[in-house]
């Protein structure tokens, strides 16, 4: 009977313990909290090619651990119309030089250091010594004039 019980006790401890499992790291670079709300209709990010207020435009905002691309998928103007991803290489990712650029394209982001490549609509990865994708930062856009973006 004894037996019976501490093998149910211990059953229920070791269940319990498994629920306290550590998070899962998305990526290699170190942890920085962004807490971020812009807004995309505003004329300073209205100008040049890479106005985020079409679909395919880009931009550099500061924030992030080196930096973040804002980039605008859709014009739906649904919570998902914007993509953030951190400028942080992971391929070199204690490197401050590293940072990710938006090639000519408008497609590609390169680390110019190491040469990894990436996809800029979901920071995949493409070529190169990296071997994870980029950072990706929640990235929520209200509809109308607030993007909101988040770890």
């Amino acid at each position: 009977m004894f037996r019976k019980i501490s093998i149910l006790v211990l059953g229920a401890f070791l269940s319990l313990f498994s629920f306290c499992k550590k998070q899962n790291v998305q990526d290699n670079i170190a942890y920085q909290t962004v807490n971020i709300t812009m807004y995309p209709n505003d004329p300073i990010y209205a100008s040049g090619l890479h106005s985020i207020q079409a679909v395919g435009g880009w931009t550099y905002i500061t924030g992030g651990v080196n930096g973040i691309i804002i980039y605008r998928k859709t014009a739906a103007n649904t919570p998902n119309d914007f993509i953030a991803i951190e400028r942080t290489s992971t391929a070199l990712p204690d490197d401050p030089n590293a940072k990710v650029k938006v090639q000519s394209d408008n497609f590609t982001l390169k680390d110019t250091i190491s040469g990894s490549k990436w996809k800029i609509i979901d920071g995949s990865l493409i070529s190169g010594s990296a071997t994870q994708s980029l950072r990706l930062y929640s990235a929520t856009y209200d509809g109308n004039s607030t993007l909101t973006i988040r770890n």
